[in-house]
């Protein structure tokens, strides 16, 4: 945004100095959430994992990104590995400059579909490895964040979450048992941490068509189903949850806090 004086013009950004991190932000969701908010000048740092196959459909989009007027970093790793994130909290550092994280993302799919009798079956191991990333995860990054005194004064911590989290979604158990943690983390992140001035807010998504939707079997027939119900008459974008992201970002979404945002279309609601 600009202003103009007697003499020249000012750029005014809405993010001055601030960064966004985004886990998981290579597709789906986060990759939108991204776009949106650096077109409006919030700094990007995206960690993400990708194989290099996978990286040749990734990049363009990181290469859109790096052309826009913000300050933007990648990290290709594990985003679930402690030792990974110490080595990226290090590195970040440096590189900011004394900027600060106005918003946290969490945006990381990575689970088990399987359902809980049957060949195969959902293992106790299976359900491990998605809390650790579908929720757990979400604690030990904010942790870290503010134990390095990187968030910003009025900062955000956001997850997604599904309507999985109350309704059974066949053979979505483990997910359903992080989605279902992940708000439980949200909520204590929002009260313990809202005197450092951090808001956490969970955006409960609808039926989006994104590469992780893509692995839940029936996944044709749930669309469907949603399409139908939906009082829009369409399924929700990557795009529509990425507009409530920068939304909640905003500094007049300074007193929402520990809520279960529905972005949906009202579908959740029929």
């Amino acid at each position: 945004r600009f202003y103009s004086t007697k003499n020249f013009i000012i750029m005014v950004g809405e993010f001055n100095q601030e960064w966004a991190i985004i886990l998981g932000g290579s597709s789906g969701l986060g990759l939108a959430s991204a776009q949106k908010l650096a077109s409006e000048g919030m700094n990007l740092c995206i960690i993400h994992r990708d194989s290099r196959t996978q990286m040749e459909l990734v990049q363009p989009h990181f290469d859109f990104l790096k052309n826009l007027d913000i300050c933007f970093e990648t990290y290709n790793m594990d985003a679930i590995s402690e030792e990974k994130q110490i080595f990226f909290i290090e590195d970040f550092k440096t590189k900011i400059a004394g900027g600060k994280v106005k918003l946290l993302l969490h945006s990381i799919a990575k689970g088990s579909l399987k359902p809980i009798v049957g060949n195969p079956k959902l293992s106790l191991e299976d359900c491990q490895i998605t809390m650790n990333a579908m929720a757990f995860s979400l604690l030990t990054w904010t942790q870290k964040v503010f134990e390095h005194h990187l968030f910003a004064e009025d900062a955000r911590v956001i997850s997604f979450s599904s309507e999985g989290n109350s309704k059974v979604i066949p053979n979505y158990a483990a997910v359903s048992l992080a989605k279902t943690s992940l708000e439980a983390l949200s909520r204590y992140i929002a009260v313990e941490m809202a005197k450092f001035g951090v808001k956490s807010n969970i955006i409960q998504a609808g039926i989006t068509d994104t590469q992780a939707l893509r692995q839940i079997p029936q996944v044709e027939k749930m669309m469907r189903f949603n399409l139908a119900r939906n009082p829009l008459n369409r399924l929700t974008t990557p795009e529509d949850v990425a507009n409530v992201v920068y939304l909640l970002v905003k500094k007049e979404a300074f007193w929402i806090n520990g809520a279960i945002i529905k972005v949906d279309g009202g579908e959740s609601i029929v």
